[in-house]
């Protein structure tokens, strides 16, 4: 196999509601049949008016980035000092939900597209009408777990596999390969990254050469998400903590669910606990009800100090 990676240079600033195939074919004639187009994200979310108008400076812009980020969060991941890792709507994990503010005038946010791989669609049928079929890959920047440095993938894909699935196939020393899909899409808006740049103003790149299937289907990117119960790293260190410590405390404790989200939400007071009976089994049963709402209040990040007497327990936390 051998791939030419070319970058589309012209097209310029884009705005809500321009044609991108129209800039795309415009800047870059010389497209052919088989091309894979990458479209930097941006762009996308630029022509689909996926902005947000925020103050150019100012706590008021930090607080308006704050909102738009809890807008497009489906679910913390991690979060350590200014950095917060979610997951989005669309089922991505990643920095900010991919909120940018680069490449973009200080008055807006960008997010992302808001169905990637629809728009990848959308561009591709666009595109045929003009006579070309080709491939389209919507990517964007992003880190990755335990390295440092940061790389292209894909968002949305159309026209294209995601995956090149090897298992079943036999390697050059006679063993079956059970495990090897490869993300071919992420691999090509890695490449294309190369001749993009993030500075250059080059937000779309092709690839030629690449053997894509003319058979392959519109599954898109959503083949890339890992679904909860196979994903081991979902949560983040703190976060993993703070759901072992919720767990523990709904297996232990008899104080009623209810009565416990209503203190641990107020984040101060007290709590008075005292045995059913007097036979060992109630003191123990005591006992646990106290550590499981420790337990509650620590997963919720709430210090607590406990104070035993003959006829029960208080527990003090928060500020009371």
């Amino acid at each position: 196999m051998r791939l030419e990676i070319r970058p589309v240079e012209g097209i310029g600033d884009v705005t809500p509601g321009d044609d991108l195939a129209e800039l795309i074919t415009g800047a870059a004639p010389w497209l052919q049949d088989d091309d894979v187009l990458v479209v930097t994200s941006k762009i996308v979310s630029k022509s689909e008016g996926r902005l947000v108008e925020v103050p150019a400076d100012g706590p008021e812009r930090d607080e308006a980035r704050v909102r738009a980020l809890e807008s497009e969060t489906a679910r913390v991941v991690a979060r350590r000092g200014p950095t917060t890792i979610v997951q989005t709507h669309h089922g991505f994990v990643m920095a900010a939900a991919g909120i940018d503010a680069s490449n973009v005038d200080k008055t807006h946010l960008v997010l992302l597209p808001a169905d990637p791989d629809a728009s990848a669609r959308r561009l591709r049928a666009d595109l045929a009408a003009r006579g070309l079929d080709v491939a389209v890959i919507i990517s964007d920047t992003m880190g990755r777990a335990w390295r440092n440095g940061l790389t292209d993938v894909a968002l949305g894909a159309s026209g294209i596999d995601a995956l090149l699935d090897h298992r079943g196939q036999i390697d050059p020393y006679g063993n079956e390969l059970n495990l090897t899909q490869m993300a071919i899409v992420d691999e090509l808006s890695a490449a294309a990254e190369l001749v993009k740049g993030k500075c250059d103003r080059v937000p779309v790149a092709v690839v030629r050469g690449y053997p894509r299937r003319l058979d392959a289907g519109d599954a898109g990117v959503k083949v890339l998400i890992r679904d909860a119960e196979s994903d081991m790293f979902g949560l983040g260190t703190a976060e993993a903590h703070a759901e072992g410590l919720r767990d523990a405390a709904r297996m232990a404790a008899d104080i009623p669910r209810e009565t416990v989200a209503k203190l641990v939400g107020s984040g101060s007071g007290t709590l008075r606990l005292g045995p059913a009976g007097s036979r060992p089994a109630d003191l123990v049963r005591l006992g646990a009800d106290a550590q499981a709402f420790r337990a509650e209040l620590a997963a919720a990040g709430i210090t607590s100090t406990i104070e035993y007497d003959d006829d029960g327990v208080t527990i003090t936390f928060g500020e009371a």
